[in-house]
């Protein structure tokens, strides 16, 4: 049976049990036609709580609990029909026999009739799966839960905030992760236990938008829990360090820290400084409900990413052309990243890095293999933010892929580039962080140095 229904019946006997009580007070106070109503209530609700264990026949010992609530609903026809007639009846002793038959329900229910969680999980990009993975695999594991994987539509939005094409990647998901496209799952309902989500902005976000229903303030109406873990990784912030606080406060504020549950963050140190600047919003005395609801249990991006093994990925035919030479033996392989923040703020110094390092790596072919993997999100954030650079940007990576001297990964798969490359060439993000858990060296490039200062 459904964790969320067995607590609705739970509820739904509490419910019966109040209204015995006034039931009794009516018939004292010659009230019978609401002590009628009353009764038909309880039966009623008796017969919702038989259908709910009913729907989940096989599952521990149901058919006690229907007997006993057959019998509870026989108890309250006969006291119905006895008001009804007109009849005298032995308030006291009807109640006892009442309680007592719904009690012995409500303990067969709870102790004989096991109760399992069904887990939703709502990524939207399929290159951001990792930060969910690790705990769905423990969700599907889980004998006592129902683990569903439900990807959610996204839109790109143009410069003015509206809407533009929609994305649904429910085809770019691995292949041992079984998917339910998002309207084929009825939330209302089978509102289920818990939801996870690793997006947090709502309507917040100027280059993308998951689509509204998905917005944590919508979500909570559909679930008892709803848990946002980050999609990112950041370096461990040192909680005193009151400048590299407020640079997390566009993290810490969004709508889905707000309105979710709980917040699974990647370590106790990060957990502190989300509670020092939740508190620092709100009140003092919001503190316990902050450091109750933030978790510092760590990422499920790294679970993954020190699992990684080069051997468990296929690489590409026209990847391994590049990578190896014709005597067979291997290159270097660089992962080149530029992200999203850094093009923000350089934009046109930004273009004119990457270009040189494309020439230099160029160069350098017979050596060093480049696997170029721009955040997932560079060319929504430029139609969208930077307009104007967006066709200069798309001719420069058009002339990188036709040159074939390297890789351009624009594929979900962010684990297989991390895996086969041999060192980190690029900017200042959450990847730096999550690379380094490898082992592998990590380089930050530099926007302001150029080869021809060298």
């Amino acid at each position: 049976m459904r964790y969320f229904h067995k607590k609705q019946c739970f509820e739904t006997i509490r419910l019966l049990n109040e209204a015995h009580g006034q039931i009794i007070k009516s018939i004292e106070k010659k009230q019978t036609e609401q002590a009628l109503t009353l009764l038909e209530q309880c039966q009623e609700g008796a017969i919702g709580i038989g259908t709910a264990v009913e729907s989940a026949k096989g599952e521990g010992n149901g058919t006690e609990v229907i007997r006993c609530l057959e019998e509870y609903c026989e108890a309250v026809y006969r006291f119905h029909e006895a008001l009804l007639q007109g009849n005298a009846v032995n308030t006291w002793q009807i109640q006892k026999k009442l309680r007592k038959l719904l009690l012995k329900a409500e303990n067969l229910l709870r102790y004989s009739v096991p109760a399992h969680r069904e887990v939703v999980f709502l990524p939207y990009k399929a290159s951001m799966w990792d930060s969910l993975e690790s705990v769905w695999k423990a969700a599907s594991e889980d004998p006592d839960c129902t683990a569903l994987v439900i990807p959610v539509p996204y839109y790109d939005k143009n410069p003015d905030g509206s809407f533009r094409e929609m994305h649904y990647e429910i085809g770019q998901f691995p292949a041992d992760v079984p998917v339910v496209r998002y309207d084929a799952y009825d939330f209302e309902t089978r509102h289920p236990d818990m939801i996870f989500i690793h997006n947090p902005y709502d309507n917040g976000n100027h280059v993308t938008s998951v689509h509204p229903f998905f917005y944590s303030k919508n979500l909570k109406k559909f679930t008892d829990e709803l848990v946002y873990i980050p999609y990112f990784i950041l370096g461990d912030i040192d909680p005193s360090n009151g400048e590299a606080v407020r640079k997390m406060e566009h993290f810490c504020l969004t709508e889905g820290v707000v309105n979710a549950d709980h917040v699974v963050v990647q370590s106790e140190s990060m957990k502190q400084v989300y509670v020092d600047v939740l508190t620092r919003y709100t009140s003092e005395k919001e503190r316990p409900w902050w450091e109750q609801k933030i978790l510092g249990l760590g990422s499920p991006k790294v679970d993954r990413v020190c699992s990684l093994r080069r051997e468990d990925f296929e690489i590409p035919e026209e990847w391994e052309r590049v990578i190896y030479r014709e005597d067979g033996s291997r290159k270097k392989v660089i992962f080149y990243n530029t992200s999203v923040d850094a093009f923000l703020k350089k934009d046109t110094a930004m273009l004119e890095k990457i270009r040189e390092n494309l020439r230099i790596f160029q160069e350098n072919r017979e050596n060093v293999t480049l696997l170029w993997r721009p955040h997932p999100l560079m060319e929504a954030t430029l139609t969208s933010m930077r307009p104007e650079l967006y066709p200069k940007y798309r001719e420069m990576v058009q002339e990188y892929r036709t040159a074939g001297f390297g890789i351009f990964d624009d594929s979900a798969n962010m684990d297989r580039a991390i895996a086969i490359s041999d060192a980190y060439y690029g900017d200042w993000s959450s990847i730096v962080w999550l690379y380094k858990q490898t082992g592998k060296p990590v380089m930050i490039q530099n926007v302001e140095v150029r080869a021809d200062m060298v």
